[in-house]
């Protein structure tokens, strides 16, 4: 009989920035006081850089967490040192994403409204646990929605079926692509470990700032496709859901555009901007109701600026750098803060519907871009909505018009240095000569940013510029360049659904999951909402 094992998870081990990730398993064994070939087991949990000054002085370092499997019997005193002073404890369990015996849901057939990480990992798990699972995505494939995106750039033609928000992958495709989260969820390992089968980087798994990318996805996402046909999932593209088919509170079919499709439930995953899907649902009864989202603009510097500014004189060995910043609420204004940082990355149209401008950013595995860009958001509520369901769509449909006009009505975007947003002046003309040139695809004009947000907005944004100039100095100069707008970051609705069962107020067998229900905020987030709503319904009576 073998002998039964511990996972133990050490903290705070460091490595210097020219170290390689092997050295970690010899520090572990050392703190063990074992031999390495002791070790049973071994894995990086979390590997961060520690930018953290003492003092004057700014060491940079990595600061890791790793998990190692020893004899269960086996209490060393340096386990028990380690114990004493909190740099060791007892390992997390990895969840699983298989139920086991009688909870297996063999011949159930359930449909997946949505072809983005909330709905493709509620596919996998629900198909990984017996039951038949029919996806329909309203766009199309990764290939052609290439394609699309394409011909978008050349004619300056919304089809608002197949874009950057619709399609393969969702919103997600074409973002920043980071997959890391600040929750703490047993899944979270389990749903990586899949991204890598399907050639997403190992270091995904623990990363601080994991990182894909977007020429990255466009590999994985057909991948991971064929993952899920292997188990029987049957995909249907360019199909659109125009309503549901009800009975007693059940979802018995859904009407597509390419006919019906019945089911006995139905996980709902239509992502952030299925504005159209919303309001059709919300006239056959599903509820909806209002929730903060948020607001702000596009920021684009040179991604030596950022790279100086975070890493100093170390910059040239850690490649691109992000940050992550935030400007407390205070002075009765609600916080402000980065959001989707994309180093080497650049802005990109997050559009669906024709007369409307909205910005997002991405950036490819090596972030190759010079230009390091982010979104400086705030976030606004019903308070500054309205109350009603729709309020936020609508308060979003007339500042993305507005800036959409601001801009020529051509899809070309306001824009405006950081320091002529703080002064309240139009960039590009007088002394500071002409705008300079922006990653967005159809270029920029000079436009008062400052006089097209919201008030409150403005003002959030405006304080937060100045917070965020005091961390990266000259972050806030005209090396700055504001483009707008950015509204699609978080979804205005919510649709309310049971905390345990994750079933939709009033219904027995819908499964809202996902940004478009209010429950997530990014690539990952919304995976594990999926994958966890996909549980809920396995486990169900």
């Amino acid at each position: 009989m073998p002998a039964q094992s511990a996972t133990w998870r050490l903290l705070g081990l460091e490595l210097a920035l020219d170290e390689g990730e092997a050295r970690l398993r010899e520090r572990a064994a050392n703190v063990l006081g074992l031999d390495v070939g002791e070790l049973r087991g071994f894995r990086i949990a979390r590997k961060a850089l520690d930018m953290r000054r003492r003092g004057k002085e700014r060491r940079l370092r990595f600061v890791c967490h790793v998990d190692v499997v020893v004899d269960a019997a086996s209490r060393s005193r340096g386990l028990a040192r380690a114990e004493k002073a909190g740099r060791a404890r007892l390992a997390p369990a990895l969840g699983s994403i298989e139920v086991s015996g009688p909870r297996r849901r063999d011949g159930v057939h359930v449909a997946v409204v949505g072809a983005g990480p909330a709905g493709l990992f509620a596919a996998l798990v629900l198909a990984r646990n017996g039951v038949r699972v029919t996806v329909l995505e309203r766009g199309p494939a990764v290939l052609e929605r290439s394609r699309a995106v394409a011909r978008f750039h050349r004619s300056r033609e919304v089809d608002p079926e197949r874009n950057l928000l619709f399609g393969e992958g969702g919103a997600g495709t074409y973002s920043d692509g980071k997959i890391y989260t600040r929750v703490d969820d047993p899944l979270e390992v389990p749903l990586l470990e899949e991204l890598i089968a399907c050639g997403a980087p190992p270091a995904i798994a623990y990363d601080s700032l994991a990182h894909i990318g977007t020429d990255r996805l466009h590999r994985i996402l057909p991948a991971f496709r064929q993952r899920l046909e292997a188990l029987g999932v049957i995909f249907r593209f360019d199909t659109r859901v125009e309503s549901l088919v009800l009975a007693d509170g059940r979802v018995t079919a859904v009407h597509s555009s390419a006919g019906e499709v019945g089911c006995d439930a139905l996980v709902l995953a239509v992502g952030h901007s299925a504005r159209d899907t919303w309001a059709r649902l919300a006239e056959q009864g599903v509820p909806f109701e209002p929730k903060p989202f948020q607001l702000g603009l596009r920021i684009e510097h040179p991604q030596e600026l950022i790279d100086r500014g975070r890493y100093g004189a170390a910059a040239s060995h850690l490649g691109a750098a992000s940050y992550n910043l935030l400007c407390k609420a205070g002075d009765g204004l609600p916080a402000g803060y980065s959001f989707c940082m994309c180093p080497g990355g650049r802005i990109v149209a997050s559009i669906n519907e024709p007369g409307l401008l909205c910005t997002n950013g991405m950036s490819n595995s090596r972030h190759s871009s010079p230009w390091a860009s982010a979104a400086v958001v705030t976030t606004l509520g019903p308070r500054e909505f309205g109350g009603g369901a729709f309020d936020g769509v609508a308060f979003q449909r007339t500042l993305e018009r507005r800036f959409f006009e601001a801009g020529g009505s051509d899809y070309t975007a306001p824009a405006q240095t950081a320091a002529d947003f703080l002064a309240g002046r139009q960039s590009g003309t007088g002394t500071a000569g002409t705008l300079r040139r922006s990653t967005w695809p159809f270029g920029v004009v000079p436009g008062r940013l400052d006089q097209l947000l919201p008030e409150l907005a403005r003002r959030a944004i405006a304080r937060a510029l100045t917070a965020f100039e005091r961390r990266l100095p000259g972050f806030a100069s005209d090396a700055g360049l504001l483009v707008g707008l950015e509204s699609r970051s978080s979804g205005p609705v919510r649709i309310p659904r049971d905390r345990v069962t994750r079933r939709a107020t009033g219904f027995t067998n819908l499964y809202p999951v996902g940004e478009g229900a209010g429950y997530a905020g990014g690539i990952m987030s919304a995976a594990l909402d999926g994958a966890n709503a996909a549980l809920a319904l396995v486990s169900s009576d």
